[in-house]
């Protein structure tokens, strides 16, 4: 089995070709004195600039254009630092497995607060679909360890498709299209019926893989086979 930094990825994204050709593309003109820590950095950076711009949109809408604009940033910074690596031969496979991933759970739990704090979202909401995508992160780490592949996964949709549909909604917000309704007496928005409706799928899609995983272990390792004495 492969060690799960240096696991094979798979990829099934809706625009996971075209976006490879850019990221190969933005890779090699990139000046030599930028690493691929200092995007990491960036990516960190713009989530954390992302929640407090959809935060200060509660006073000032315009600050929607500033998360859209922070969500390309963000792109740049978590996607282009694990290419500009291969692409430089300088990977750290354990460095980058580790610090990836950790920076990914913190910036998808910054942004998912950050929206449950703007006016376009209910906070249960966005810490619903923070909880879903760490569970499918999770499941995604112990397949790892278990069966020696990285199966980004879930689906058709991922990160970048995520990143892009919250631009088109932020645009038509920040037009002024009305989004708002109420639900059993609660006020309820379109992003919210999004939102937990997104984090209904990725738990179905958890729950999916899982079964099929288990039942694939379980045929590795029958339940009640008596190990002889070593």
């Amino acid at each position: 089995m492969e060690h799960t930094a240096e696991a094979p990825r798979q990829k099934t994204f809706l625009l996971a070709k075209p976006e490879e050709r850019a990221l190969h593309w933005l890779a090699a003109r990139l000046p030599r004195r930028v690493l691929p820590d200092h995007l990491t950095a960036l990516g960190v950076l713009a989530a954390l600039g992302i929640a407090v711009a959809y935060l200060l949109s509660n006073d000032h809408q315009w600050m929607l254009w500033v998360a859209s604009g922070l969500l390309v940033v963000h792109w740049i910074g978590d996607s282009l630092d694990g290419t500009l690596a291969r692409f430089r031969r300088i990977e750290r496979p354990t460095y980058g497995y580790y610090l990836d991933h950790l920076v990914d759970a913190f910036a998808t739990a910054a942004i998912c607060i950050g929206l449950g704090l703007s006016p376009h979202m209910l906070l249960a909401t966005g810490l619903a679909i923070a909880v879903a995508y760490l569970l499918l992160s999770i499941n995604t780490y112990l397949e790892t360890s278990a069966f020696g592949r990285f199966d980004l996964g879930y689906g058709r949709v991922g990160p970048t498709e995520i990143r892009v549909v919250l631009v088109a909604l932020n645009t038509a917000l920040a037009l002024g299209a009305a989004m708002g309704g109420e639900v059993l007496g609660v006020g309820i928005t379109l992003l919210d019926a999004i939102g937990l409706g997104i984090a209904g799928v990725m738990v179905a899609a958890l729950l999916a893989r899982a079964t099929k995983n288990l039942r694939v272990l379980a045929e590795r390792e029958p339940a009640g086979v008596v190990k002889p004495v070593a």
